[in-house]
């Protein structure tokens, strides 16, 4: 049976994840919590509230910006450091991609900044809603009202600008490289096939809006929050999802899900809910095994270790913890 440790953290948990072995909590109230065996060590990171928080590739680090303007790294050892400071400026978007490279976004500027420190400005019209950096590292995505963004960073180019009405709130880019998605304020969410130039993609009917994406081992399936189960949408035909049946696992009956992590290994995907309940489902009968019984706030964030075995998970109401499925 898995073994569960909980945190009373007191604040809001914006992310949940491991650098290395070491987990780690973003909380909404400025600190970063560090666990060590059964014990918590909590950081001042921002003088303000934490707005979002993203770990790097390598696994070594947690990226968080703060409505203090600051862009801060923190590492295993809970060694701090700033990367980048915009004064009097609310800093609410982050995004990390291969090879040390990351973005931030605070009003309708985003700013890649490379591994030697360089800065690079990317201004748009309007408020910069989501980044995502490619695989590979070399293009950003930036969801926008009306579309999305799609900015080859180390050049001077203008971006390829992919167009459809309304809102989009975040977004995330295929590990193929092939698509791009953004969720959508209107309860849906809108792809492009980059491979083609644009070819769009509608994936509606979401009673709620979707604030939860993650993409399966190998990038075959997006899972999605936003219904009473989550939303698995096939990415491996050739059209994407059009004319596919999603996947649609762990059906809860009294809640929703607002949180879904792919297991970094295996056709499993974690799912939590407005209850506070966790499952982890698997794709290919559907089967489920409950990690956490329904209490306290909604979870708000999960985050699987390296290996799989163990699962970080936080909620509104200031709860962190720690599932592992080893026992």
């Amino acid at each position: 049976m898995p073994s569960i440790q909980s945190f009373p953290l007191g604040a809001y948990v914006v992310a949940a994840s491991f650098l290395g072995d070491r987990p780690v909590f973003a909380l909404g109230d400025g600190k970063v919590a560090l666990v060590d065996g059964a014990a918590a060590e909590t950081l001042g990171v921002h003088t303000g509230g934490l707005l979002a928080a993203a770990r790097t590739e390598a696994r070594d680090q947690l990226i968080t910006t703060g409505d203090d303007g600051r862009v801060v790294s923190i590492d295993a050892s809970g060694t701090l450091k700033e990367i980048a400071a915009r004064p009097k400026k609310w800093i609410d978007q982050i995004a990390t991609g291969p090879g040390g490279v990351l973005a931030f976004a605070g009003g309708r500027e985003a700013i890649v900044v490379f591994p030697d420190g360089k800065e690079k400005q990317f201004a748009h019209e309007r408020t910069v809603a989501g980044l995502a950096f490619a695989p590979k590292g070399v293009r950003l995505a930036v969801a926008r009202y009306n579309g999305v963004s799609l900015w080859w960073v180390g050049t001077d180019a203008k971006p390829t600008e992919f167009e459809w009405k309304g809102s989009h709130i975040a977004v995330t880019w295929a590990p193929d490289g092939r698509h791009v998605v953004t969720a959508m304020q209107e309860n849906a969410l809108h792809g492009w096939r980059v491979s083609d130039g644009g070819g769009n993609m509608r994936m509606s009917g979401y009673p709620g809006k979707v604030k939860s994406m993650s993409w399966s081992i190998k990038g075959r399936f997006l899972a999605t929050s936003g219904a009473e189960m989550a939303v698995l949408w096939p990415f491996h035909f050739k059209d994407g999802p059009m004319g596919k049946q999603p996947l649609q696992l762990g059906l809860s009956a009294q809640s929703v899900v607002t949180q879904v992590a792919c297991h970094p290994t295996e056709d499993v995907v974690a799912i939590g809910y407005k209850d506070g309940s966790i499952i982890a489902a698997r794709f290919a009968d559907g089967d489920e095994a409950r990690l956490r019984k329904a209490e306290g706030g909604p979870v708000s964030a999960l985050g699987w270790d390296a290996t799989g075995i163990r699962l970080a998970f936080g909620t509104e109401d200031g709860t962190a913890g720690l599932i592992d499925l080893a026992g």
